[in-house]
C-alpha cells in the first residue's frame, strides 16, 4: 500500500551476520505501529554494499515509500566492535604509542590494563616525548624535530603505521595543539602513518582515553574501507540524502567523521538496539507494565555477538559509570552500560572428540553464515546449526543438522544456555527474577529456559530492533572548555557554554527548536584560586530538515575508492589458536584476577606472620580503599596499576609483603610517602614513579636517619592506600597493616601520630622532573600543610610528600591498626557480592559494621574551590516511583529515611563531613537539617556495584547508597582527635553525631598465617 506524503527516515543496522533496516514514517511515532512503515533483514555481504543496497530497496518496495521523500539515512554497525570483541588479528592493527608527556605517565604504561589476547596482537612501540599541557593549559616544552623523526625512524622499522598520539591534558585544548603538531610532522616523514590525536577522541583521564585511542588506531583501516562502501551503497541507491552513523550516545555523525573517529560508534549497534527496543514496546512513553518483583533487561543476539543491557521501566537505558570496557578495555564514553559477549547465530561450535568437550564461540562465521554453516552446505559447526537440530527452527537445509551427535547438541545447548544466564547475571545487580526483552536476528540461539528469568517478551518488529533506534537517533553538540570564573559573571559563563553546545549541534544537523540541554557538568579544578572550572555540555536534538544547502549525501566522495570485504577476499585461519579453546569470559580484562578464581576458596599467602601480595589481594585492597577513602584519598585504579606493574618487575628486587603493627620494634623506623593533590590532575598526569622514592629518601637523609624497617600509608583512602606497595618493592621493606588516619583526609595534619604530638617536619614535596621542595620547620601542622600546598600549585597539582619517618614506638601507639586488613576485606566482601547476586551493603557490613544513611538519586553537586580546595555539597533525593530499580542491592530501603520527603545532603572538603536529612523543596535551610552523621565517623558514598564514588567523580542522576562506619578511639575518645578531626577541625557549628562503638578490623595476617620455620 503506498504511504502518505511523509517526511520519513530510514534506519540501517550493519551487523556481522545480517543487515537490518526499517523506514519510520516521522508523523506517525504515535501510532500503535510508532511510525513503523516496513523492516527487511538480508545477510550481510563481503562487499557491504550489495547487502545495505537490497536491504533498503527492499523496505522501499515494501512501503512504496518515494525515495525522494526519504530525509535521511542513519547507519549502525557492530563490525568495529566485533574486530575487538573476539581479538581479530586480521582486522586489526598494530599500534605504536607516543605519549607527549615529558618525565610523567611512565608509572603505568600503555596497554597496561589490555587483556593479553589483545594486548598481544596490538602492542607497537610505545615512546615519551617532550609536550603536553598543564590542567591549566600551560604548554610543556615540545619534542623536537629530530626526536620526531628518529621516532618515525622506530616505528617504521618496527613494521607499524598506526599511530596513536597522546598529549598530557590534550582535551582541554579544543586545537590539540601539542598532538596536532607532532602529527604533522611525523606524517612529513611518512604520508603513510595513520596518525590519531587523542584529543579528537575523548575527555580528561589519560588512560581511557589513550585506551580508546588505540583503540580507534586499530580499527582504521577496517573503519575506511568500511564507510566507503556506505557511500557507495548511498550512491548506487540514488537517495539523494545526508549519511549519518550512529555513536555510542545514540546520536548522530557524519559518514567522513566516522571514518576516521569509527570508536565513537563501537556500541552503536548495541545502543540502537536498546533504544529501539525500548521504543518498540512502547517503554519511551511509560505504557509498559513496570513489573514491582522484576528488573527489565534487554538482549539483542546478533549473528557474532550477544548484548546485555538493563532498562529503567520509562524505557532508558542504565547508563555506565564512569569508564566503560569495550572487549576488556577500559574507556571513557558516555553510553548505555551494555555488556557484550561472543555468543550468536553465527558462532564457531567446537568439538574435540578425544575430550569429548564442545566449545561455543567467542569466534563466528559472521556474515559468511549463509554458506559456512553445515544447514547451508558449509563445513563449520554454527549455533544456528545447533538450533536447527534441536527442532527450534527450520533454517536452510534441515538434513544437513541431524548428522550432529545428540552428545554435541546436548552440551552445545547446556554452554549457550550457560553463557546467556552467566550474561543476565552479570548485568543483574541481585536475585530478583528478570523480565526479558528479547531482540535481534540471532534470539533463536535462546531455546532453553533461562535461570532467574521469569517473562520473555519479543516485541514487534523484534528482529529489526537496531534499524529502528539508527531511524530515530538525534543529534548532539557537546562542549568541554576551562572557564576562569573569579570575578565573572558565573550564569553568563555557563549560557554562553550553552549557547555553543547549541550551536554545535546545529553545526551537526539538529533542528534549532528541538535541542535542549540535557547534561551539564561543572568539575572546579582543586587547589587554585581563581575559580578555574572544567564546563562540560551536551545538548540533544532531533535531525532537522534538509534545506537547499544540506549536500546530497555527507562522505559521499569517498565512494570512488575500490571497496573490498570486510574481512578480506577470503577466509584465513586464526591466527590465535588458543582463542578456540577458551571461553568468553578470557577476554575479561588482565586485571580482573577475581573474575577467574573460586573467590571464597580463596587464602591469602601469610606465612610466619608475613603476608605476600597476590595480584588478587591488590584487587582487593583496591575497592576496599575506595569505601575507606571517604570522598577522597585520590583514585584507587591507577595506583592498582601502578601496583601491579611493580610486582609484575619485582624480579630480582624485594618483595611485596605486609606485616602487623605490633611486629615493629620500637627502635625500628618506618617511612611513609603518599600522592598529595587533585584527583582531578591525577588521572590524567599520571606519575614517572620516582616522585615517592625522591620524596623518602629525602626525609630520611633530613631527619638523621640511617636506616628504616618499613613503610606504612598516611591515609588508607583512596589511591593512597596502595601508594606504600611499590615502596616496599623499591627498597625491599614491608609494609604495615596500618595507616595514620584511618581513613581519607584532606591534610597532612589529619595523621593521628600529629594530632597527638609527633614531629611532622622536616617535610619533602618532590616531583617527576627532579624538583624537591622542604618545609624544615613550621608554626604548626597546619601551617606546614598551607606551605606544602603553595609548592603543589607550583609544580603542577600533583606532587608526593614524605614527613619525618616515624619511630616503630610511635606506629604501635598512635597509628591505626589492620587498615589494610580492612580494606581487603570489605573489597573481598564487595566481589563476593557481586559473583553471587547478595546484597553489597549486608556483605560489606558483615567485615566492617556499618549503617546505611541513605538511598537515593544525586540531584545536584556544589563545588567552590576559592579557598584553594573543594568544598562543596551532594543533595540526594528519594527515588521516584518510575526511578525505582527493583534490582538495586541496598537492603530495606525504608532504613534510609524516617520521611520519604526528605533528601540528604553530604558537605564535603575533599572528602564526605557529615550526612543530614534537609527538606526537598529548600535544601540549604540548615534550621530543618537532621544531622545523622559526622566526621570522624566515615561516610562513603557507593555506586550501585559497590564500588565508591569520590567527591570529584559526583555527578547529577547517580543512583547511590549512603553508608557510615564508626572511626577509631584515637579520633573519638581524645578532645585532641575531635578537634582536628571532628566538626571543629573543619569550622562546623555542630557536635560530633557517633555512629556507635568502633570495632577493631580483623587482621589478615592473623587470621591466614601458616607456620613453616
Amino acid at each position: 500500500m503506498t504511504q502518505g506524503p511523509g517526511p520519513y527516515r530510514i534506519g540501517v543496522d550493519v551487523g556481522g551476520t545480517n543487515t537490518d533496516a526499517a523506514i519510520i514514517d516521522i508523523a506517525g511515532t504515535d501510532s500503535e505501529s510508532r511510525g513503523v512503515c516496513a523492516s527487511s533483514k538480508t545477510p550481510t555481504t563481503a562487499d557491504v554494499t550489495s547487502g545495505i543496497h537490497t536491504v533498503i530497496e527492499n523496505v522501499l518496495s515494501k512501503s512504496a515509500v518515494d525515495r525522494k521523500e526519504v530525509l535521511s539515512v542513519a547507519i549502525g554497525t557492530t563490525h568495529f566492535v566485533n574486530a575487538v570483541v573476539e581479538a581479530d588479528g586480521r582486522r586489526l592493527s598494530k599500534v605504536a604509542v607516543v605519549r607527549l608527556c615529558g618525565p610523567f605517565t611512565t608509572q603505568v604504561p600503555p596497554f597496561s590494563d589490555f587483556p593479553l589476547a589483545l594486548k598481544e596482537i596490538m602492542k607497537g612501540p610505545v615512546f615519551y616525548l617532550h609536550g603536553g599541557e598543564e590542567h591549566n593549559t600551560k604548554f610543556h616544552a615540545t619534542a623536537s624535530l629530530l626526536t620526531v623523526k628518529a621516532t618515525v625512524k622506530s616505528i617504521q622499522e618496527a613494521g607499524v603505521t598506526a599511530v596513536a598520539v597522546v598529549g598530557v591534558f590534550s582535551p582541554l585544548d579544543h586545537r590539540g595543539l601539542h598532538e596536532e603538531t607532532c602529527k604533522r610532522l611525523m606524517q612529513e616523514q611518512d604520508s603513510s602513518l595513520s596518525v590519531v590525536c587523542s584529543h579528537t577522541i575523548g575527555g580528561v583521564g589519560l588512560l581511557e582515553r589513550e585506551n580508546a585511542t588505540i583503540l580507534n588506531a586499530s580499527i582504521l583501516t577496517l573503519a575506511r574501507r568500511t564507510v566507503r562502501a556506505f557511500c557507495e551503497a548511498m550512491v548506487k541507491l540514488q537517495l539523494n540524502c545526508p549519511l549519518y552513523l550512529t555513536q555510542n550516545d545514540g546520536t548522530l555523525t557524519d559518514a567522513a567523521t566516522a571514518a576516521e573517529l569509527p570508536i565513537k560508534t563501537f556500541a552503536s549497534g548495541p545502543t540502537n538496539s536498546m533504544t529501539g527496543a525500548a521504543y518498540l514496546a512502547s517503554l519511551d512513553r511509560g505504557i509498559a507494565n513496570a513489573r514491582s518483583e522484576t528488573q527489565v533487561l534487554v538482549i539483542d543476539v546478533g549473528g557474532t555477538t550477544s548484548d546485555v543491557c538493563a532498562l529503567f521501566p520509562s524505557g532508558f537505558p542504565r547508563q555506565a559509570p564512569n569508564f566503560v570496557e569495550v572487549g576488556g578495555v577500559r574507556t571513557a564514553f558516555s553510553m548505555p552500560e551494555v555488556l557484550s559477549v561472543g555468543l550468536g547465530g553465527g558462532s564457531h561450535v567446537f568439538y574435540d572428540s578425544d575430550t569429548d568437550r564442545v566449545q561455543v564461540g567467542p569466534e563466528s562465521v559472521g556474515h559468511y553464515l549463509t554458506s559456512k554453516a553445515l544447514v547451508f552446505g558449509g563445513e563449520i559447526m554454527t549455533t544456528t546449526d545447533i538450533v536447527v537440530a534441536s527442532g527450534k527452527a527450520e533454517i536452510g537445509d534441515v538434513s544437513k543438522a541431524h548428522g550432529i551427535p545428540s552428545q554435541v547438541v546436548a552440551k552445545a545447548r547446556a554452554q549457550i544456555k550457560r553463557i546467556l544466564e552467566r550474561a543476565v547475571e552479570d548485568m543483574k545487580v541481585s536475585d530478583l527474577p528478570v523480565t526479558l526483552l528479547l531482540v535481534g536476528g540471532g534470539s533463536i540461539v535462546q531455546m532453553d529456559d533461562l535461570e532467574g528469568v521469569a517473562e520473555c517478551i519479543i516485541p514487534p518488529r523484534h528482529d529489526s530492533a537496531n534499524a529502528v533506534g539508527a531511524a530515530i537517533a538525534k543529534v548532539a553538540g557537546e562542549v568541554d572548555i576551562i572557564e576562569i570564573l573569579a570575578d565573572r559573571d558565573e550564569k553568563a559563563v555557563l549560557e554562553e557554554a550553552k549557547h555553543q553546545a547549541i550551536e554545535a549541534a546545529v553545526s551537526r544537523g539538529a533542528d534549532r527548536d528541538s535541542i535542549k540541554i540535557v547534561a551539564i557538568d561543572k568539575l572546579p579544578l582543586q587547589y587554585v584560586t581563581n575559580k578555574a572550572t572544567r564546563l562540560v555540555l551536551k545538548a540533544v536534538g532531533t535531525l532537522a530538515l534538509p534545506g537547499p544547502n544540506v549536500p546530497a549525501v555527507n562522505g559521499a566522495h569517498m565512494s570512488g575508492t575500490t571497496v573490498h570485504g570486510i574481512n578480506g577476499d577470503a577466509e584465513r585461519e586464526a591466527e590465535k589458536k588458543f582463542r578456540q579453546k577458551v571461553e568468553v569470559e578470557t577476554l575479561a580484562s588482565s586485571v580482573k584476577f577475581s573474575a577467574f578464581m573460586d573467590i571464597d576458596a580463596y587464602r591469602p599467602d601469610v606465612r610466619d606472620h608475613v603476608w605476600y601480595i597476590a595480584p588478587v589481594d591488590l584487587e582487593f585492597i583496591a575497592t576496599g580503599t575506595g569505601v575507606l577513602g571517604t570522598g577522597g584519598g585520590g583514585p584507587s585504579y591507577l595506583q592498582y596499576l601502578q601496583c601491579l606493574e611493580s610486582l609484575r618487575n619485582s624480579k630480582g628486587k624485594g618483595t611485596m609483603r605486609v606485616v602487623a603493627p605490633e611486629s615493629l620494634q620500637d627502635a625500628d623506623v618506618c617511612v611513609f610517602g603518599s600522592w598529595y593533590g587533585a584527583p582531578s590532575v591525577s588521572g590524567e598526569r599520571m606519575p614517572a614513579g620516582t616522585e615517592i622514592l625522591t620524596a623518602v629518601d629525602y626525609s630520611v637523609k633530613l631527619s638523621g636517619y640511617t636506616h628504616f624497617e618499613a613503610v606504612i600509608a598516611d591515609e588508607i583512602g583512596g589511591g593512597n592506600g596502595l601508594s606504600t606497595f611499590p615502596t616496599s618493592v623499591y627498597y625491599d621493606i614491608p609494609v604495615v597493616d596500618g595507616d595514620l588516619m584511618g581513613r581519607a583526609y584532606p591534610s597532612l595534619e589529619h595523621g593521628t601520630p600529629y594530632v597527638y604530638g609527633e614531629p611532622i617536619t622536616p617535610c619533602v614535596a618532590a616531583d617527576g622532573k627532579g624538583n624537591v621542595a622542604v618545609v624544615l620547620k613550621a608554626e604548626s601542622n597546619r601551617r606546614v600543610e598551607t606551605m606544602l600546598r603553595s609548592q603543589c600549585v607550583d609544580l603542577g597539582l600533583k606532587i608526593a610528600v614524605a614527613c619525618t619517618p616515624l619511630t616503630g614506638s610511635a606506629i604501635k601507639q598512635y597509628a591505626i591498626p589492620n587498615t589494610v586488613s580492612q580494606a581487603w576485606y570489605i573489597g573481598r566482601a564487595v566481589h563476593q557480592a557481586r559473583r553471587s547476586k547478595t546484597n553489597l551493603i549486608d556483605a560489606i557490613f558483615a567485615t566492617a559494621p556499618g549503617r546505611l544513611l541513605y538511598t537515593g538519586k544525586i540531584i545536584d553537586v556544589k563545588r567552590d574551590v576559592s579557598r584553594g580546595y573543594t568544598m562543596g555539597q551532594c543533595t540526594i533525593a528519594p527515588l521516584s516511583t518510575e526511578e525505582q530499580d527493583p534490582s538495586s542491592m541496598t537492603g530495606d530501603v525504608s532504613t534510609s529515611s524516617p520521611d520519604d520527603s526528605r533528601c540528604l545532603i553530604i558537605p564535603f572538603q575533599n572528602e564526605y563531613l557529615f550526612a543530614a536529612y534537609a527538606d526537598a523543596a529548600n535544601p540549604d535551610d540548615t534550621l530543618r537539617h537532621e544531622v545523622i552523621c559526622t566526621v570522624p565517623d566515615l561516610i562513603s558514598i557507593l555506586g550501585q556495584d559497590g564500588e565508591a564514588i569520590g567527591s570529584q567523580e559526583l555527578r547529577y542522576g547517580l543512583r547511590v547508597n549512603v553508608i557510615g562506619m564508626s572511626a577509631h578511639p584515637l579520633w573519638t575518645d581524645d578532645e585532641r582527635g575531635l578537634r582536628v578531626g571532628g566538626p571543629e577541625g573543619f569550622g562546623l557549628d555542630m557536635k560530633w553525631k557517633s555512629l556507635g562503638p568502633y570495632q577493631k578490623p580483623r587482621s589478615v595476617v592473623h587470621e591466614f598465617n601458616r607456620v613453616t620455620v
